[in-house]
């Protein structure tokens, strides 16, 4: 079976564990990463060699980068609906992939990292007010878009709902006031009843507010 690196309470690795979930792959589970530690070791460097998680290693092939996973396990164990064959349905999904990695997700943490996981006593309100308004900007842009679809390339669910998907849950659970976002928040309504969300993404994630250590 694949062996997946990374601790449960990253939002990288929570993509990748709710991938798995979603086509329901056996896995062995090794805890590094935060708490655990372990990124710096020689071994795990020579599996990724920028010291990150999520590492997936599947039978001796090693792959990093998240979103580089999603695809690789959508490709090779989902079936088609995850990852179509056809070129221009795959550009969509790797589009709105791309989106949330270079767009979405760095608003996201900005906020995330300045108002929760940064004590109170250390915050810097202009900033915090910047990345409200970055997010506000980013996350109306789906709104928008699911509008006129369930989903974010259609009307079903595929791996490009997976990675802006993933930061609802804390995006709407950590204790700011949130803009009317309806069919955003549809959106998160019909991402958490699917198990794989409930049970990867849908996680107390308190342990980390005021915690700057990892």
């Amino acid at each position: 079976m694949i062996k997946i690196y990374g601790r449960f309470s990253a939002l990288n690795v929570q993509k990748v564990m709710w991938m798995v979930s979603e086509i329901d792959l056996e896995y062995e589970h090794v805890n590094v990463g935060g708490s655990f530690g372990g990124l710096d070791t020689s071994d795990f460097l020579a599996m990724n060699p920028h010291g990150k998680i999520p590492v997936v290693d599947d039978y001796g092939f090693i792959i990093w980068e998240s979103h580089s996973i999603l695809r690789y396990l959508a490709a090779k164990y989902a079936e088609t609906g995850y990852w179509p064959h056809d070129p221009g349905e795959r550009s969509l999904i790797n589009r709105w992939m791309d989106w949330g990695q270079t767009a979405l997700q760095p608003a996201f943490m900005d906020l995330f990292w300045g108002y929760y996981r940064t004590p109170e006593a250390q915050q810097n309100q202009p900033e915090i007010e910047k990345a409200i308004q970055a997010c506000i900007d980013q996350y109306g842009v789906l709104d928008k878009i699911l509008a006129d679809h369930d989903f974010l390339t259609g009307d079903y669910f595929t791996t490009a709902d997976m990675p802006a998907g993933t930061t609802l849950h804390r995006y709407f659970n950590m204790g700011l006031p949130m803009p009317e976002f309806p069919h955003l928040k549809a959106w998160y309504e019909r991402l958490a009843i699917r198990p794989g969300y409930q049970k990867w993404v849908m996680q107390d994630f308190s342990e980390l507010k005021g915690n700057l250590d990892y």
